[in-house]
């Protein structure tokens, strides 16, 4: 039996970033991937290549923001292992019915100055509106890079500038009970409360409702943080696609001697005497930890399939149950199209210039719209009467994307996982088949193509992706990509239970991480991050303790030195 000091199921973003901070603190690292190329929901790939050689797709992941808010990139000097990132300036570009479009750049000022053209005082709002979310982000980054039960951790991570940005969204009990109130609400609730204008409010719903859910959706205003996020601290795409930054972590990884397996499918965790001793794939092969087994696959999918039920009764006899019946998924999931284009898209009726394409363009012509997209998907009803979509063309920012001169498109369209009727037909027994799927992703390119009348004709090939096909790939239980959904009371020390959401699991040795684990989806590699610092804590908890400490102090003494 091979053995290792630390076995990690699943070679997603987040397993590679647990893996590189393992590894560079002198543990020995095997990674097993199910697939045959590592990287999860963050992958770049050749994904037509009869039809359409040499044009490379992001298949799920492409924007990110989150990752520029912790200091994984910089910790790990991922720079040095060829991750090159990009910044796209403009950042969203929203095409209106009636002519007038959203066009949003990185800086807040000449994103106000294309609002003041249609509404002087939606534009003034839009600046304090940007303001209050940036001072709420700027005062949640040293929660989100921490894990969440430890307090040490997250008071070691503010400094001054963020202890100020804390006090002013809380720091009175007039402003605390006006937050707590925000939170309680809505994105609909909110953007109504701030702004006049359905251009600007439709594209800021469709942002927010990136974590899952409809802009009605109470308690989950903090999705209106998304817009501000492309703003400060930006939106960027790693230089080759998202897979860029799997190749970087990969080459981190085998430069520190850790070792990557990929079709290699965990069908069982082992566990002798209450502690996880390692793992058996789909070949009967058997490998094992000498100090522990992480998960970077989802908590239900790790105690209900893939451990004995005896193994987990004996650790906590009410988890499985909890498991089952508390965690709470929506039925959303992604219809992915990916086309290779002979020439950009063009949206000639609303003063088109190419450099519109460059950041995300967003088709969402009201609201109520979006609503409807989300509304009835959780239904189980696919909302492509008139879709609301989230268009990219990576090629814009990145010609080295495709051979010269051509062009990709990346359309993200939200469908259910179980179609409403249709129970026990298609894969899976989801409803979804190949002849669905394609005429769901010929309306969804009808209505692009009312914005961009040239969409059809440049047209080389596609693939399209069904949400049970997506499922299929990823691995992911009933499609959900962020493992388990993103609403309020599966965040942060919820999630995905409290007794499982420091990463650590009742079975000694045992841990979890990924999307389904604080502080959730996107791409961050915090979850990764976070449950490597927990697992060295259990191996050196004095040490760690003590090296905690003294970088919070040193952080509290830079921050006065640089703020007097």
């Amino acid at each position: 039996m091979d053995s290792y000091d630390v076995i990690i199921i699943g070679a997603g973003h987040n397993g590679l970033t647990c893996a590189s901070y393992l590894l560079k603190a002198g543990y020995s690292v095997l990674l097993l991937e199910k697939r045959s190329v590592p990287g999860g929901a963050a992958t770049t790939e050749e994904a037509i290549p009869e039809e359409a050689p040499g044009f490379k797709f992001n298949l799920c992941a492409i924007d990110h923001e989150f990752i520029h808010l912790g200091p994984v990139v910089e910790e790990l000097e991922l720079h040095k292992y060829g991750l090159e990132y990009l910044f796209c300036d403009p950042i969203v570009f929203c095409p209106h019915p009636d002519g007038k479009y959203f066009l949003a750049h990185k800086s807040i000022e000449e994103t106000c100055a294309e609002i003041g053209r249609y509404n002087a005082r939606d534009a003034a709002k839009y600046r304090d509106f940007v303001g209050f979310w940036q001072q709420f982000i700027n005062a949640a980054i040293p929660i989100f890079s921490a894990p969440p039960q430890s307090v040490i951790d997250i008071a070691g991570n503010y400094n001054i500038s963020q202890l100020k940005d804390l006090f002013s969204v809380l720091g009175s009990p007039e402003k605390a009970l006006d937050f707590a109130r925000t939170m309680l609400s809505s994105a609909e609730d909110l953007l109504n409360e701030w702004f006049d204008e359905e251009f600007l409010k439709a594209p800021l719903a469709r942002l927010a409702s990136e974590l899952g859910t409809p802009p009605s959706q109470k308690n989950l205003a903090v999705g209106a943080m998304m817009m501000t996020m492309r703003h400060h601290p930006g939106m960027a795409r790693p230089k080759g696609g998202t897979g860029a930054l799997v190749q970087a972590l990969l080459n981190l990884i085998q430069a520190h001697g850790g070792v990557i397996l990929t079709d290699q499918h965990v069908e069982k965790v082992l566990v002798d005497d209450g502690k996880a001793i390692g793992v058996r794939v789909a070949n009967g092969k058997e490998y094992r930890a000498n100090k522990g087994v992480i998960s970077n696959i989802d908590a239900k999918r790790l105690f209900l399939h893939l451990m004995d039920a005896a193994d987990v009764d004996d650790a906590d006899s009410e988890l499985r149950e909890r498991l089952e019946r508390r965690i709470v998924n929506n039925n959303e999931t992604i219809l992915k199209i990916d086309c290779a284009l002979s020439e950009p898209l063009r949206f000639e009726h609303h003063n088109h210039r190419d450099e519109y394409l460059i950041g995300s363009v967003l088709i969402a012509d009201s609201v109520k719209q979006v609503e409807i997209a989300h509304h009835d998907t959780t239904l189980g009803k696919i909302p492509d009467a008139d879709p609301s979509m989230y268009v990219v063309v990576p090629t814009m920012l990145d010609p080295t994307m495709a051979p010269e001169g051509k062009h990709t498109l990346w359309i993200e369209f939200f469908a259910p996982y179980q179609i409403a009727g249709a129970e026990g037909t298609g894969l899976k027994g989801t409803g979804w088949t190949d002849e669905l799927k394609h005429k769901v992703a010929d309306r969804i390119l009808d209505k692009l193509a009312e914005y961009s009348p040239n969409l059809k004709q440049s047209i080389i090939a596609r693939r399209v992706e069904s949400p049970a096909e997506l499922g299929e790939r990823l691995g992911a239980l009933n499609g959900n990509y962020y493992h388990i959904d993103m609403t309020l009371e599966q965040m942060m020390f919820f999630r995905p239970l409290p007794e499982l959401a420091n990463y650590r699991t009742p079975i000694k040795g045992l841990f979890l991480t990924g999307a389904g684990t604080h502080p959730g989806g996107s791409i961050s590699g915090l979850p990764g991050r976070n449950c490597a610092r927990v697992f060295l804590y259990t191996q050196q908890p004095v040490s760690q303790t003590l090296t905690e400490a003294y970088k919070s102090l040193q952080s509290i003494t830079n921050s006065v030195l640089k703020n007097p």
